[in-house]
């Protein structure tokens, strides 16, 4: 039987972080003098993971999550914002006009594939309709003659 507990990396992909509940429960099993690989076999999380989060929490005295290094965004949360109101207003719009209406709108110098990600980090994909052919009078009069005849099954 597995508990919620025990496929916390099943459910986990490679970079993403752990919880700020699952650092807490290693730093309590920590408390209880559990070893470090007795916590890893019992919240299933590899045992460089458990170590990293104990002697951070060591060092740092928190288990928070700490800043990491990288470039920031382009996009702050009011241009995506933005960003949703005009695909929300007009669909149809390419990446590019998208782009050429935020830049002057919002006064953003973004490109077309920032639009692109964050349009996709806000589920919004392009994708074509499905072409669905027209009924003609003669089609909808045999399929109408099809259900008269087998309106009593």
């Amino acid at each position: 039987m597995q508990t919620a507990s025990t496929n916390i990396c099943e459910r986990m992909g490679r970079s993403q972080e752990l919880s700020e509940f699952n650092r807490g429960t290693v730093i309590g099993c920590h408390l209880c003098n559990k070893s470090i690989r007795e916590i890893s076999l019992l919240l299933n999380i590899p045992r460089s993971t458990v170590s990293g989060i104990i002697t951070k929490w060591k060092q740092l005295g928190t288990r928070a999550t700490q800043p990491q290094s990288g470039r920031p965004r382009k996009m702050t949360e009011q241009g995506q914002r933005m960003l949703k109101r005009t695909v929300h207003r007009s669909r149809q719009l390419f990446a590019e006009s998208i782009a050429k209406d935020l830049q002057t709108s919002c006064a953003l110098q973004i490109s077309t594939t920032t639009v692109h990600r964050e349009l996709h980090g806000m589920s919004f994909h392009g994708r074509a309709s499905a072409s669905k052919p027209y009924i003609t009078k003669c089609n909808a009069n045999h399929w109408m003659q099809w259900c008269k005849a087998r309106r009593h099954w």
